[in-house]
Parts: C-alpha cells; sequence; structure tokens
C-alpha cells in the first residue's frame, strides 16, 4: 500500500515537472514568431557565387510574399537568406502592417531579427487615423524600425496630409503617436499660410505644429517669428514664447510670450512688450497688450506707455490702461486712471487723456495740472492743439478757473500767479510763447531789479493778461483793460494774502522725466512667470498621456494651456480635457 502510493506520487509529481517542461518550452520558442515566413514563391533558383546561402525567388502571376510578425511583403525578386533571417528585395515591393501602415519602393532590406527594414528608390509610406486621415510620406531612402515602430529619413523627405504638404531634410515618424519630427529646413505648405522652421514636430491626427527653433509663419495677413512655439494648422491658432514678433495690420508686435488666433483676428502678449505702428512711427510699450485687427485697436496695461514723436521730439503717454483704435490717419488714444504724459519742456496728468489724431486735439480730462518749464497750469480741463498737417504743437486751452503758478525762483518761498475763468495759450516750434488770461484775472507777481534785489510784490486785477515766455520762463506781463493794482513792499501790512483765491501748488507731482510717469506700482510689477520657454508645452503629449493614465489624479487634473496671454483676462484660451 505504502509503495503504491509512494509510485503514485512519483508520477504526479514527474507528470507536473513535465508540464512545467513544456510551459517553459513553449515560452521561451520564438521560432515561429522570430523567423521569417515564405507565403508565395513561385521560381527559385541559386547563385553560390552572388548570393552565398540565399535562394532567390521570382514571381509568376502573383509576387513573392512573406509574413513576418503581423506585417506582409510582396515583391517581384526576393533574395531569402533564410539562416540569417533576413531577404533583400527587388522591385514592385510593398511592405504592410496592420490595416493603417503600407511602405512601397524599388529595393528593400529586411532583417528579422531586429525587425528593421530599410527601404529606397521612390520610397512611399502611407499611414491612415482611426478617424479616417490618411497621411503620404515620400523620400528616396527611408528606415523603418518595426521593434520602435518608428520611420525616418535622412536625405529629404516630404509628406502631405488632407491639411499640408510638409517637407524636411531629416524627419522621423513615431506610428503609435502619429507624430513626425522634423528636422532642418522644415517647411509647410498650405494654402493659407507658409511655415519655415528649424525643428518641429507635427501631430499627424490633430495637426498641431510645435516648433523648437528660429520659425516664420507667413499668412495673407500676418507674419508671424519665434524660436518656440504652438501653432494648429488647421484653424491658424498658436503662440510663440521665445523672441517672438508678429506683423500685424500695420503693426509690429514683440514680447516674451506672443497668441495670435486668425479667425477672431486677434492677437495678445505677454511681457516686456513693444508695438511699433509702421505707418504713423508711434510705439507702445507694456507688460500685457491685446490687438484686435477688425476694430484697428490696442489695448495695453501693466507699466503701458506711448511714445509717439512731435517734430524730433518724443511724447511719452501713460495710464494705468491704454486705448488706440482707428484707421491709421484717424488714430485715438485713450489712456485711463492715473494718466500722465511727458516730452521736453512740458509735462501733465490727469485722470484721463483723449488724443485725437485727425482734429489734432489732446484732452486731459478731471483734475489736469500741466507743467511748461516751470509754469504749473491747472483747470477744470485741459486742451493742447496740434496742426494736423505739420504735427507740431499749434495752441493751448485751460478752460474754467485757469490758473498760472511758479515758485519765486529767487525767494524759493513766494509763489508768481495768475488766474482767470480761460487760459489760451499760443506755440511757436514746439515752445509755448504766448499766454492770455481772459475774464476776472488777477496777478500776483514778485519782482526784482537787475541785482535780484526784490523790489515788491504786484498785485493787479484787470479784465485780461498777456504772458510772453522765453524759454519756458515769463518775459513780461501785460495786463489789458483797466487794470486795478500795485506793487507792495513784502513787509507792507497792506500787502494781504499773497496766495489767490484757489491757489493749489503741485510742485511736488511735477513729472521731470519720462521715467517720472511711472508709479510705485507700475515698476514693482512682478511679470506672469511664461510656461514653456525651453520648449513649447505639447498639448498632445499630455492628452495622450492622460489618456493612458486615466486613475492616474495628477493627469486628471485640466491643463490651462499659456497662451501667451494673461489669465485674467477675457482673452486667455483654455484647452481642458472633460474627464
Amino acid at each position: 500500500m505504502n509503495k503504491l502510493f509512494f509510485l503514485s506520487l512519483l508520477l504526479c509529481i514527474s507528470a507536473h515537472l513535465q508540464a512545467q517542461i513544456r510551459v517553459q518550452e513553449k515560452e521561451n520558442d520564438t521560432t515561429e514568431n522570430k523567423y521569417i515566413n515564405l507565403v508565395h514563391g513561385a521560381n527559385l533558383t541559386v547563385d553560390e557565387v552572388r548570393f552565398p546561402g540565399a535562394k532567390i525567388w521570382t514571381k509568376d502571376e502573383r509576387q513573392v510574399q512573406f509574413e513576418h510578425q503581423g506585417a506582409d511583403l510582396w515583391c517581384d525578386i526576393a533574395v531569402f537568406y533564410q539562416n540569417e533571417n533576413r531577404l533583400k528585395a527587388i522591385g514592385n515591393i510593398k511592405l504592410k502592417q496592420g490595416d493603417s501602415i503600407q511602405m512601397t519602393s524599388g529595393k528593400m532590406d529586411y532583417d528579422g531579427n531586429t525587425r528593421f527594414a530599410k527601404a529606397y528608390q521612390s520610397v512611399m509610406l502611407q499611414t491612415e487615423t482611426e478617424e479616417g486621415g490618411a497621411m503620404t510620406l515620400t523620400t528616396d531612402t527611408l528606415r523603418f524600425d518595426r521593434e520602435k515602430q518608428e520611420a525616418y529619413y535622412q536625405d529629404f523627405g516630404t509628406i502631405i496630409d488632407s491639411a499640408n504638404t510638409l517637407t524636411s531634410q531629416i524627419g522621423k515618424y513615431f506610428i503609435a503617436s502619429k507624430k513626425y519630427q522634423f528636422l532642418d529646413s522644415v517647411h509647410i505648405d498650405n494654402p493659407q499660410y507658409i511655415l519655415d522652421s528649424e525643428q518641429l514636430d507635427y501631430y499627424q491626427t490633430s495637426k498641431n505644429a510645435y516648433m523648437y527653433g528660429p520659425s516664420t509663419i507667413t499668412g495673407d495677413t500676418y507674419k508671424i517669428y519665434c524660436e518656440r512655439g504652438f501653432y494648429d494648422t488647421t484653424v491658424e491658432r498658436g503662440y510663440g514664447i521665445k523672441n517672438t514678433r508678429i506683423d500685424y495690420n500695420n503693426r509690429i508686435i514683440e514680447g516674451d510670450s506672443l497668441y495670435f488666433d486668425k479667425a477672431t483676428e486677434f492677437a495678445s502678449a505677454t511681457n516686456n512688450i513693444v508695438i511699433t505702428d509702421t505707418i504713423n512711427k508711434g510705439i507702445i510699450r507694456a507688460h500685457y497688450a491685446e490687438v484686435y485687427k477688425a476694430k484697428d485697436s490696442v489695448f495695453a496695461t501693466k507699466r503701458a506707455v506711448a511714445i509717439s514723436l512731435v517734430e524730433q521730439d518724443s511724447l511719452y503717454t501713460h495710464g494705468d490702461t491704454l486705448m488706440i483704435t482707428g484707421k491709421p490717419d484717424e488714430r485715438i488714444l485713450r489712456a485711463f486712471r492715473n494718466a500722465k504724459f511727458f516730452k521736453t519742456g512740458m509735462s501733465g496728468k490727469c485722470d484721463s487723456i483723449h488724443s485725437e489724431q485727425k482734429t489734432g486735439i489732446t484732452q486731459l480730462i478731471r483734475n489736469p495740472v500741466l507743467w511748461n518749464g516751470v509754469n504749473q497750469m491747472t483747470g477744470d480741463s485741459i486742451h493742447i492743439l496740434s496742426n494736423t498737417k505739420t504735427e507740431q504743437l499749434d495752441s493751448l486751452k485751460v478752460l474754467q478757473n485757469a490758473f498760472v503758478v511758479s515758485l519765486d525762483s529767487i525767494s524759493k518761498t513766494g509763489y508768481n500767479q495768475a488766474k482767470g475763468i480761460n487760459l489760451f495759450g499760443q506755440f511757436k516750434e514746439n515752445e509755448l510763447k504766448i499766454i492770455d488770461l481772459v475774464s476776472n484775472t488777477e496777478v500776483i507777481y514778485y519782482m526784482y531789479n537787475n541785482d535780484q534785489e526784490l523790489i515788491g510784490i504786484n498785485k493787479t486785477i484787470c479784465s485780461a493778461i498777456r504772458i510772453t515766455l522765453a524759454n519756458n520762463d515769463i518775459e513780461n506781463l501785460t495786463f489789458i483793460k483797466q487794470p486795478d493794482g500795485d506793487i507792495f513792499p513784502e513787509t507792507d501790512p497792506d500787502l494781504g494774502d499773497t496766495k489767490l483765491k484757489g491757489f493749489i501748488w503741485r510742485g511736488d507731482e511735477r513729472i521731470l522725466t519720462k521715467d517720472d510717469i511711472f508709479d510705485e506700482d507700475d515698476n514693482n510689477i512682478k511679470l506672469i512667470l511664461i510656461k514653456g520657454v525651453d520648449n513649447p508645452i505639447d498639448i498632445d503629449a499630455e492628452e495622450e498621456d492622460r489618456d493612458q493614465n486615466p486613475s492616474d489624479p495628477i493627469n486628471n487634473i485640466p491643463i490651462i494651456e499659456n497662451k501667451a496671454i494673461d489669465p485674467q483676462k477675457k482673452g486667455v484660451l483654455r484647452k481642458v480635457k472633460a474627464k
């Protein structure tokens, strides 16, 4: 009984071990998958002199056919090295892998051990997507690594799909992700635009292009240059994030990051922006800006300044927000909130500025103050008029409660003052030469002899006053129509108040340089961090990764792309993959 049980146990163990050995042998036996199989070969010859160890198969009514690991190969002639598991195919070659990959050529070397094919002579690779899209690659020599599922060329290739024709000197195709990687002299020809790049990735399904070197996109109404960027080639929309420039509707836009959308006729820029008006030669600098082609307008903020030329002198206009609208010869500039301007010899500030090129009128609105040299002018509103033909300053209006004040240059304690209902000024060669104060005018003026000794203080009331200036300083005062006044010694008790009613001194606000138009908040702006400066954000790769890892909580976080515009602005483009 014990012997019988022991014998049965040995038989069971032996059977189990043999089963394990068979399983292991089956796992290790890759013969069926490893070796190239001949499916059809009509005529067999050998030529040990030219092709030692090979069998030469030629076609009959059918081509010679081989099969290897999910791929079929047809040709007219095959030199088959069966022991080495490789072959040389000649004539009308077709290699087909699955239902989506097909390659044709005049000659091909195929190694079954490495699953590597080298095709040459009029090579054509055709691929199809699940969505029905097709792409054709033509080149002289193409290497196809079936192990890595990559195909690449090094001697110029052309790719044609439903949207574009692409050429490059060097290219690689990643079959799994349906992505092309182009190097050296990359060119995309589209009916709507032309794209040239040093290095570019292109996705067959989405038609998205990612630029990794100096690149230029030229459309009918725009030209874009960048050294890193993204472009949706189907809708002509994208962004640049390194040394980017857009030539757009008579404007050149430059910035750290730029976004462009042809369909909405919109462009925007972030950080270190320069927008040049190529017709009027004006410049806008800011850290965020939007350009609307249809409205011919520019919106700028974050240390925004508009720079224009006034008779060989630059005029700087600043506001928390700048808007420039209108056709090239009818531009309107608006500066909102904390508006300021500066040019040589003249500066001003107010709540907002409205400047119209067609009429030549610049209005300082709400609590305005204007400095002409050392002279401070205030009133309910101030208008500066330019000659629209010569573009020189022509005249000045200070309406309601006009006041002119300057600090006495000798005593440094008193103030020269003149007031009236309205003020009218005249410029000559961009210098204010004449000031006329009209209606209910009053003057307080410190008078000195040639030794700069105080003679007295002139206090006069009259109907109108004319002030002539030289080098932006008061040269002469003329009292018109029944002046009533006198010159009082400084210590005369009849002198009375040395400040006219309504006097306000704003000397500490005076803008002395172009940098003074910016306040502390402007100078301490923190620039937005531009993502993808080294390389553009590959949206296609991120989406593929999220699709392959749906349970990964990190990959399920919605992605906000960098589109070269401030995320706080409503112009931001978001691409969120729904989960």
